[in-house]
């Protein structure tokens, strides 16, 4: 009850940060995209669009360095802490340079007919690809601080981190919108030097925070801890690099195929995912922490139990902001943006999908990795992210339309995954397939059946407009409280929540009575 109570702490705060963050987010994309134009954003779409997705390679990569820290905090060994840490702060600097390498390479291979980009053009875009690997670099080596604030479960200070990044991002947006200068160029530039100045506030915080970060090569280095965890980090960099060529790959396709414009509508995507999955991959930030130092400290029960719950949560959370947008798709585009770009509608929305499916076994994933056989796993799991590629080429060189590409993803990286996911998780630590979708799936595909159901039938007799997306509001809520009230949540998830809301309670009215005494 213990961890629970934390996690949900750590859940709230973060849930702070986002109800700052999320609207700052969307408000400066509404700016860069009426400041840049939809070529220019298309652009750095396909050019500079890895900066975004490096939120997602960077993730993978710290989760690989976390976990090695958690189960070192659930074993209680602060020495052996520290040599992870300095082990960690070597493999990043390797595998830094090692990307740096790479991109200088495939650049070459790029820009040599390779990108569908206007002429004129060109000489920024090869500017702002070397902003990229800036960014790209200075990500990498933040990986190690970053494991420990997360393996620290300090969720305030990536609430504060979080805060001052979107914040810094609206500042960009505002100089780039009133900027005389070229204004993609300005905006690379300052997403690299904002990449920069994260690093040194998170640098900074660690070394002044936490006993274990003090880097001392020499004393921590262990010739066996290296290699356990350069062999894990690889296999883990298997998955995430896999993924990420696919997705650079498809924008790369997509733009080759189809020009900058698809490649805006792409990017219209990817932000709205982004920000509707923030509430259900925030919840992951605060439970993965406690779901490895469970496995660590040889709580095989309570792992198992976490990862249950969380896959539910995951889905249900996404599943709250999905099914409106998914609904009124059209309608909130129109509002957000000044011009929504061919195919945004149909992107957003197959994204989502894609995206719901996938909630059902991240954590599942987090548990395989937390309990540390992952080399067959990440084989077949990196084919299933691969796959999509040709197979897109291949279709759009026989003329189907761009929707195909999302279609590919679904069927390859969601569906598939499931599969490969549970078979693993069943092999690896035990986990029940007939539990599992008697706790998580049955729940959660109830929950989102009825909520979807009863949000659509607006649709049938109104036009749209803002009453009507505020009927689907009232209506979807209304029928996701209903549905994870009495059919999602069992009896434990309800207790810990009335546990949770009568502590908050208990506080405030505790608070309240000693104003009044005072007053």
């Amino acid at each position: 009850m213990q961890a629970a109570n934390r996690v949900a702490l750590n859940t709230g705060i973060l849930y702070g940060k986002m109800m700052i963050t999320v609207f700052i987010s969307l408000y400066s994309t509404r700016l860069i995209l009426a400041a840049l134009g939809a070529d220019d954003y298309g652009i750095f779409n396909v050019i500079g669009g890895a900066i975004s997705m490096l939120t997602f390679f960077n993730s993978a990569m710290t989760s690989a360095t976390q976990r090695f820290m958690s189960y070192a905090q659930g074993e209680g060994d602060e020495d052996k802490q520290r040599s992870i840490f300095n082990v960690s702060v070597v493999l990043h600097i390797i595998i830094g340079f090692l990307i740096v390498i790479i991109l200088e390479i495939a650049g070459k291979i790029l820009f040599n007919g390779v990108l569908n980009i206007d002429s004129a053009r060109m000489d920024v875009a090869k500017l702002i690809y070397q902003f990229l690997i800036v960014s790209t670099f200075v990500n990498v080596i933040t990986v190690p601080y970053n494991a420990v604030v997360n393996a620290h479960e300090n969720m305030l200070f990536v609430a504060i981190l979080g805060i001052i990044e979107s914040l810094s991002k609206l500042g960009i947006a505002f100089y780039v919108t009133y900027a005389d200068n070229d204004k993609l160029a300005s905006y690379g530039f300052l997403m690299a030097s904002l990449a920069i100045f994260l690093l040194l506030i998170t640098r900074v915080y660690c070394h002044r925070k936490y006993s274990e970060v003090s880097i001392k090569i020499r004393k921590y280095y262990n010739k066996s801890l290296f290699k356990e965890m350069t062999s894990f980090a690889g296999w883990s960099f298997l998955n995430s690099a896999t993924s990420l060529v696919t997705m650079q790959g498809m924008s790369i396709a997509l733009n080759s195929f189809f020009g900058t414009i698809a490649n805006a509508a792409q990017g219209i995507a990817n932000q709205i995912s982004g920000q509707l999955m923030a509430f259900s991959t925030t919840m992951l930030k605060a439970l993965n922490p406690a779901l490895v130092k469970s496995e660590g400290s040889k709580n095989r029960k309570q792992m198992i139990n976490i990862t249950m719950t969380g896959s539910k949560f995951s889905f249900i959370l996404l599943s709250f902001f999905a099914v409106p947008f998914l609904l009124e798709t059209p309608y909130i585009l129109e509002v957000w943006l000044k011009d929504v770009p061919e195919w945004a509608i149909i992107f957003c929305r197959l994204e989502l999908i894609r995206n719901l499916i996938l909630q059902l076994i991240v954590v599942v994933q987090t548990g395989i990795g937390a309990e540390g056989r992952i080399k067959n796993f990440s084989i077949v799991r990196s084919i299933s992210y691969v796959l999509p590629l040709p197979l897109a080429i291949l279709f759009f060189s026989l003329g189907f339309s761009p929707p195909t590409m999302y279609i590919l993803w679904i069927a390859c990286w969601s569906v598939g995954g499931v599969f490969i996911v549970l078979f693993y998780a069943k092999r690896n630590f035990g986990l029940s397939i007939r539990d599992y979708n008697k706790q998580v799936v049955l729940p959660s595909g109830y929950l989102f059946v009825i909520t979807s159901a009863l949000g659509a039938l607006p649709l049938f007799f109104m036009e749209s407009g803002f009453l009507r997306l505020m009927l689907v509001l009232v209506l979807s809520s209304s029928a996701f409280l209903f549905s994870l009230w009495f059919i999602s949540l069992n009896s434990i998830e309800k207790d810990l929540i009335k546990s949770i809301i009568r502590k908050i309670s208990d506080k405030y009215f505790k608070k309240l009575k000693l104003s009044q005494i005072k007053s």
